[in-house]
């Protein structure tokens, strides 16, 4: 059946002036040579390392579960399918041509909501190189305007500029002798285009190392690293130079959570992990990740997961195509 809305901005094709219409083809030309070249490169559903460090390929021929996840710093872009990630209390909803920005470390719950057989969900991932950024964000100026949220997670849709720098990065993945010479710049085509677009603010804060966004970085970082270990809002803020109450407002800001909340998602993914890789049992996953009480554990499991943990793996395990994290 033909579209008659334009899946990039959703809005009648009619509604689209003629140039705007053209521009708007151009876009789903591009993003639809994206999607071929991930599909090219990836026959199997899962995650698929590329030639480029930092890159990797996701593919999903169906819906899956929703499954948690730490994204780490970086770009993804979805070329096809659809999926919804939630941080905290916020969903974000990610359609062909867009794009989703990570700032910090942030543990995330991701689910493909839309893929098919003939029509498998399609995505890259682009970690940041934190030198590169830093290097480009010297050079290139702030954008104009209301400085962004501080939230370390976004979706926006992509543009012309962005896409085109995505696709000449992919296409010399066809290239082996040109991919080491040109690869760098196509990947600095990217940043520059993420830095002097709507999220350039945004994406300052990754290299920052100073200010309140920084210091909540450093926060971050500290569970991420002490994840099992019991610690107070108060010592915390006293290592990262922030008063007990400004460390929550702008933890809360960047995270959609209190540290609390932070470090208990870390430790309830890190326990399904456990349980579910290494195959031990929940007493001593509760134990490992820093609990006391493993009926504590297991009620936070519950609520977090929405089943008891026993459940939960073994429907983990009885479906193992369904569990592609997002």
């Amino acid at each position: 059946m033909r579209r008659d809305f334009c899946p990039i901005l959703r809005v009648p094709r009619f509604a689209l002036s003629p140039f705007r219409a053209r521009a708007m083809v151009r876009l789903m030309e591009t993003l639809s040579e994206i999607a071929a070249v991930i599909a090219r490169h990836v026959s199997k559903d899962g995650f698929h390392a590329t030639p480029v460090e930092r890159m990797i390929f996701a593919r999903s021929s169906t819906v899956t579960m929703p499954m948690p996840n730490v994204y780490r710093p970086q770009l993804c872009l979805v070329a096809q399918g659809q999926k919804e990630v939630t941080l905290g209390d916020r969903a974000f909803r990610y359609a062909p041509g867009r794009y989703g920005i990570v700032t910090h470390d942030l543990p995330v719950t991701g689910q493909v909501v839309e893929a098919t057989p003939d029509r498998p969900y399609l995505c890259l991932y682009l970690d940041f190189d934190p030198v590169m950024l830093g290097q480009l964000a010297l050079r290139v100026p702030p954008p104009p305007g209301v400085p962004a949220p501080p939230i370390g997670k976004t979706v926006s849709d992509a543009g012309a500029g962005l896409l085109d720098a995505v696709l000449r990065l992919l296409r010399l993945l066809d290239d082996p002798a040109a991919l080491p010479v040109l690869g760098p710049l196509a990947e600095q085509d990217i940043l520059y285009r993420l830095l002097a677009g709507p999220d350039g603010a945004r994406m300052r804060h990754i290299t920052s190392s100073q200010g309140r966004m920084a210091q909540v970085g450093r926060a971050i970082a500290w569970i991420g690293q002490h994840v099992r270990e019991r610690f107070s809002i108060e010592r915390l803020a006293a290592d990262v130079g922030m008063s007990p109450s400004s460390l929550h407002a702008h933890f809360r800001a960047v995270t959609a959570m209190t540290p609390l909340q932070f470090q208990k998602q870390l430790r309830l993914q890190d326990a399904r992990s456990l349980m579910l890789v290494e195959d031990i049992d929940i007493t001593t996953a509760a134990l490992r990740v820093g609990y006391e009480s493993p009926s504590q554990f297991s009620r936070e499991y519950r609520r977090h997961f929405g089943e008891p943990p026993a459940r939960d793996i073994a429907r983990l395990r009885a479906s193992p195509g369904l569990t592609v994290v997002a």
